[in-house]
């Protein structure tokens, strides 16, 4: 068994296996850092062999006696203890690892209330973070692409530390084609901007209540405990509050930046 440690956000984890292609990707993927002197924030056991190729995203959740909350879906099963400090995942490929690392790590943010993994891509401008935000075909990775030379944070799901002190995004491993560009690790957050495409550019600048519906169905998360629901919305409530909101309409080119900058 072979012990690498990574970091994600603000989180060091501690990830084991005895699969070297498992842990080659872990490696193409993610931050490797030294071994730290202190106890990593989660222990990951990852073990190849489980289940089927992809079929939906559908996923069952079940908390077990012994308090373990366990994740399954056709091509990977997730066991977890209450605390998400310990946790195992058995995957069928490096698709399945990918997602379920996803859940995973969106479902120990929303536990610890440090923040959320949102469906976005995110580009940094004059040192400041811009949020584009949507479901699958709205054009995140697009307006990833049409902001290059700007530096990007993520194409596909963005990690999103949330204080009422500020809003700060860090660099995520979890991407779908762009792979990672500049130096920056994190930045403020500025502003978010929904997308929709448009034969011409124009925003419209949402109100906080109208924002904040728009965000909750953006987060990662597989619901299930009332108390974890109601620390996502207390969360979109601070995000809400704390940047502004925008509907973007887009050209499919980067003039849409002289509405952002």
């Amino acid at each position: 068994m072979e012990y690498i440690h990574t970091i994600i956000g603000e989180h060091y984890i501690q990830v084991q296996s005895q699969s070297d292609k498992i842990l080659d990707w872990i490696r193409s993927n993610f931050a490797i850092v030294p071994a730290t002197s202190f106890t990593p924030h989660m222990r990951v056991r990852l073990h190849e062999g489980y289940g089927v190729p992809f079929v939906n995203y559908e996923v069952s959740i079940k908390q077990e006696e012994n308090n373990q909350i366990v994740y399954r879906r056709s091509d990977y099963l997730i066991v977890v203890d209450s605390d998400y400090r310990e946790a195992a995942i058995s995957v069928h490929n490096e698709l399945a690892l990918k997602h379920a690392f996803m859940n995973l790590y969106s479902s120990f943010l929303v536990h610890t209330k440090w923040g959320l993994l949102i469906h976005s891509s995110c580009v940094i401008e004059k040192d400041k973070a811009y949020l584009f935000a949507g479901h699958s075909g709205a054009g995140k990775s697009t307006a990833a692409k049409l902001s290059d030379p700007r530096e990007l944070l993520s194409d596909e799901a963005s990690i999103v530390k949330i204080t009422p002190d500020g809003i700060t995004v860090f660099d995520s491993p979890f991407r779908s084609e762009l792979s990672r560009s500049g130096s920056m690790d994190k930045s403020a957050l500025a502003g978010i901007y929904l997308l929709h495409q448009a034969v011409s550019n124009h925003k419209v600048t949402l109100s906080r209540s109208d924002g904040f519906l728009q965000l909750v169905d953006k987060v990662f998360y597989w619901a299930h405990s009332l108390e974890e629901t109601v620390n996502i919305l207390h969360m979109l409530l601070v995000l809400a509050k704390t940047v502004t909101i925008n509907e973007l309409h887009f050209q499919k080119n980067d003039t849409f930046w002289e509405l952002i900058s």
